[in-house]
């Protein structure tokens, strides 16, 4: 069967769909396994995705972002989901609670994550492991048989596992991957594998890999903060394996004064077991981990500190492993992906698309640098380029819009310095805001303002802002990384080619936050003169956008 018989048959293939589709199929009958696609927005890459998955007898589809997991899951039916605990009550805790009711529950914070699937016991003497009467069991689901009063996220999650094509996020992907492997064996033997949102894998493993202790976890175990170098992996290994052995003092009297609180235990098993995995990859490899900054309160105590990978290499092949694999995004370069993987570029098939399916006209960029700014930009430098957005904003009167720049603290210097007009049209969005209120919140507020403009340094991804929730954008400082954050300043060491490829890929990223379709349009302000640079290194560009940034003019 060729593979364009898998496309999803209730929708109409477009030809950019078939000829890559066509591109994917040749890669693999030479013998590639794995792809690498950039496709621009518009292309419609979920269903090449699933076209791909569907010509395998099994698969798993991946992806970062609830959004686009929620139109797989809309367009694309024969993909099972398995979504994560919070987005289910836990039976358990009703039960305790004396409720039947799963949505008040959900929205009184009765979710699976809060409640405990398994205990250890004492019984005759001897400790057991007793798992929660509505956890069905795996091979009884893939059976297809039913057990009233299952637990709702442990059956979605067996119906995936037993499912041939099923969809995942990355964290869940991840987390049963790597400790599932002696429970679900051959269900994690899959033919293919598609990794949507590719240019995101990276913050992801970084994310799961990663440990994060609270000051409050170590004084509850006699630690003081203050006493340890929290600048130190050798610190962060002593810290782990000394909360790893003060939770298991504290489980043994727990267990000896109050056995029956099987909550109290399995939270102690928990962060044990994140303790002594910690612990175990720090001493496996010290020089790949570093150690952020700690997070502190307004009066300056410590709150809690971090510590991430900085090579992610060593942990992808387990965690990516497939068949084939197809990884997509509209953002991604082979030379940077594969080394950031840790694959061989000889073996990777990169499919480059070379033009958008959007009009050139409707998502024009105009390359206006003001001044060239970094880290240590003058006062002089900031306000020309402000000056430029107040301009920007004055031709743009009646229309809504989205600013982008690289930190909160420019923001807030963004909108302090503009004119009382344009300021006040301006809204700063944040995941999380100092007035309590969430993006949510804040994007709703701008939809209903006719000529609201929104600012952020994190909107750069993961916001839809089509039709005329904006008609322009400012990208008013290039999104270089942190070089104030050590693992950046780590891996750019290591990898020179990863920070330049992160900036360029989270620069296309915010070009496409405000054309959304064909018929959409929106024209994009580059006010930074340090883009220019940028521009130069053409190879590292997908074709796609190659004509709306004029590539030719900066070789």
């Amino acid at each position: 069967m060729g593979m364009m018989e898998a496309f999803p048959d209730w929708f109409t293939p477009r030809g950019i769909q078939r000829e890559i589709i066509g591109e994917i199929e040749s890669r693999i009958s030479s013998g590639y396994k794995t792809v690498l696609l950039c496709a621009p927005t518009g292309v419609g890459k979920s269903l090449i995705g699933a076209t791909f998955a569907r010509s395998a007898a099994d698969s798993f589809t991946v992806t970062a972002s609830k959004h686009l997991q929620d139109q797989y899951i809309r367009d694309v039916p024969f993909l099972r989901p398995a979504k994560g605990k919070p987005n289910f009550a836990c039976l358990k805790i009703m039960d305790a609670e004396k409720t039947s009711d799963e949505d008040a529950a959900l929205r009184s914070g009765m979710t699976c994550d809060r409640g405990t699937c398994q205990v250890r016991v004492i019984r005759d003497g001897r400790e057991e492991v007793e798992t929660c009467e509505h956890k069905p069991r795996l091979a009884d689901v893939a059976a297809g048989a039913h057990m009233d009063g299952a637990c709702l996220y442990y059956q979605q999650k067996y119906e995936a596992l037993a499912a041939p094509h099923s969809l995942w996020n990355y964290s869940m992907y991840f987390q049963t991957v790597r400790y599932g492997q002696n429970a679900f064996g051959s269900y994690l033997q899959r033919g293919a594998a598609v990794f949507d949102e590719a240019h995101r894998i990276e913050d992801e493993m970084v994310r799961f890999i990663g440990y994060t202790t609270y000051a409050g976890q170590m004084r509850e175990c006699g630690m003081d903060p203050s006493s340890y170098d929290l600048g130190s992996v050798d610190s962060m290994i002593d810290i782990s394996d000394t909360l790893a052995h003060a939770y298991l003092e504290k489980r043994r009297r727990q267990r000896e004064s109050n056995p029956d609180d099987h909550q109290a235990l399995a939270k102690l098993d928990s962060q044990i077991d994140s303790a002594e995995r910690i612990r175990d990859d720090l001493k496996g490899d010290p020089g790949n981990f570093v150690v952020a900054d700690p997070a502190t309160d307004q009066a300056g105590d410590i709150k809690s500190v971090s510590v991430h990978p900085i090579d992610i290499s060593a942990y992808a092949g387990d965690l990516l492993g497939a068949g084939m694999r197809l990884f997509m995004s509209a953002t991604v370069e082979k030379a940077g992906f594969c080394e950031t993987l840790g694959l061989d570029p000889s073996t990777v098939a990169m499919i480059d698309t070379p033009r958008s399916p959007f009009p050139v006209e409707h998502r024009e960029v105009k390359i206006e640098p003001a001044r060239r700014l970094s880290y240590g930009s003058s006062e002089e430098d900031e306000l020309a380029v402000i000056g430029a957005v107040a301009r920007i904003l004055e031709s743009h009167r009646g229309e809504r819009g989205l600013i982008l720049t690289s930190s909160v603290s420019r923001c807030h210097a963004i909108r302090s310095a503009l004119p009382p007009g344009a300021a006040a049209r301006v809204r700063i969005c944040h995941s999380t805001n100092p007035d309590g209120r969430t993006q949510a919140q804040i994007l709703e507020e701008h939809a209903a303002d006719p000529g609201g403009v929104l600012l952020s340094s994190s909107l750069w991804e993961g916001v839809d802002l089509s039709g005329d929730l904006s008609r322009f954008q400012v990208i008013a400082k290039v999104p270089y990384p942190p070089l104030g954050d050590r693992r950046v300043r780590a891996k750019r060491d290591r990898f020179p080619l990863w920070y330049k490829s992160q900036t360029i890929k989270k620069l296309l990223q915010g070009l496409g936050r405000s054309v959304r379709g064909p018929d959409d349009w929106a024209t994009t302000y580059v006010l930074d003169g340090a883009v220019e640079q940028l521009l130069r290194s053409d190879h590292m560009i997908p074709r796609a956008y190659h004509d709306a940034l004029r590539i030719g003019a900066y070789s």
